[in-house]
């Protein structure tokens, strides 16, 4: 009977050993095929050339190396890169490169569609299909790492990973970490956990959780100081209202790479941008110690919302500044390819009926 082959992408370190271990073959085979795997980006067993000629041939039988495959590749005129990936069934995910003057950051997808409907967030628009696996979340870095090929030095140009595409990613918590351990891995991406960030709208369990398994920077969808609004605007809070989302984030600090949170906040004209909004946020930054990123609201098709003016986000910024507050506002990247923050739709069959799932508890 014909066995369909195992896509190693999917496995992690300590899983890769016991699936070696598996084969009667011993732990160190399975860090060197690792790191031919990540560091070298090899899809070729028989090219492995210090892995026994055996166990090569008999990895071409029953294992494969199979990432996403590109479905289209845009380049902003701001040097932005975004690629659309073929996830099978009919989906697709959006991964997106924001190259800058000291950084590589990549913009990586967790979820086809997103079943939390952020109000604001193209991705929520397009409804939920199902949570990639560990493969199609890591192969995103694999993925990017062949394409953009290195730098001058030969060094590889994506220095920073966040979880902040397509998708909640602590609701797909356990590939989610599958691939985080393999970012961090020193015989796959060997990436700093301060470099690697992930963003939640506020699962709070799972966020203990990712605390206690493998913490890396946290940014956390803010988007409103008060319930109230927040309910609306992200409508996870009805079932984790702020009160709990910032006692989680304290928790996190207490192993976090970071010293801060840092709290997404996008500007809405005439919903979250008042100077009243802006003191709240004083407020809570004397309870958990965070910097804000304000993120002018980038329009997509359908999308009742329109961007703060640019004089009163500065003025936002200003008061948070005065407090002592770091407050920094993001440059608008790739908008021209519709690869700006919340613009990333990809393309999704969607399974909720576009009808509000909120997310089980992550035990």
């Amino acid at each position: 009977m014909n066995t369909k082959p195992v896509n190693l992408l999917d496995y992690d370190v300590d899983a890769l050993v016991d699936w070696f271990a598996a084969q009667g073959e011993k732990p160190f085979r399975a860090r060197q095929v690792m790191r031919w795997l990540h560091r070298e980006g090899c899809t070729d067993f028989g090219a492995m050339t210090n892995v026994a000629k055996s166990l090569r041939a008999r990895l071409s039988e029953i294992a494969c190396v199979t990432p996403p495959t590109p479905i289209s590749d845009k380049v902003s005129s701001d040097g932005t890169r975004k690629w659309l990936l073929d996830v099978g069934s009919g989906n697709a995910v959006e991964t997106v490169f924001i190259p800058e003057v000291r950084r590589g950051t990549l913009c990586v997808s967790s979820q086809a569609g997103c079943a939390l409907d952020c109000a604001f967030c193209s991705t929520g628009k397009q409804g939920f299909n199902r949570n990639l696996s560990a493969a199609e979340i890591i192969g995103q870095l694999w993925l990017a790492n062949r394409l953009l090929g290195g730098d001058a030095d030969g060094e590889r140009v994506v220095s920073n990973v966040v979880m902040m595409g397509m998708g909640e990613p602590l609701a797909n918590f356990d590939n989610v970490v599958t691939a985080l351990r393999l970012m961090l891995d020193d015989h796959a991406y060997g990436l700093s956990r301060r470099r690697v960030t992930v963003s939640t709208s506020g699962i709070v369990p799972a966020m203990d959780r990712l605390r206690d398994e493998c913490p890396v920077a946290l940014a956390v969808s803010l988007h409103a100081a008060n319930d109230a609004l927040r309910d609306r605007l992200v409508p996870i809070n009805t079932k984790y209202p702020l009160k709990d989302l910032l006692a989680a984030c304290n928790r996190y600090l207490d192993r976090a790479p970071r010293d801060f949170v840092t709290f997404e906040y996008v500007m809405l004209d005439g919903v979250n941008d008042s100077e009243r909004d802006a003191r709240d946020l004083v407020a809570i930054a004397r309870e958990v110690s965070c910097k804000y990123n304000l993120i002018p609201f980038n329009p997509f098709p359908g999308s009742p919302f329109r961007r703060s003016p640019a004089e009163r986000i500065r003025r936002f910024a200003s008061i948070l500044a005065e407090a002592g507050i770091v407050a920094t506002t993001r440059k608008t990247r790739g908008d021209d390819v519709d690869a700006a923050c919340g613009q990333l739709a990809g393309k999704v069959l969607d399974k909720t009926r576009r009808t509000v799932r909120l997310v089980e508890d992550t035990r």
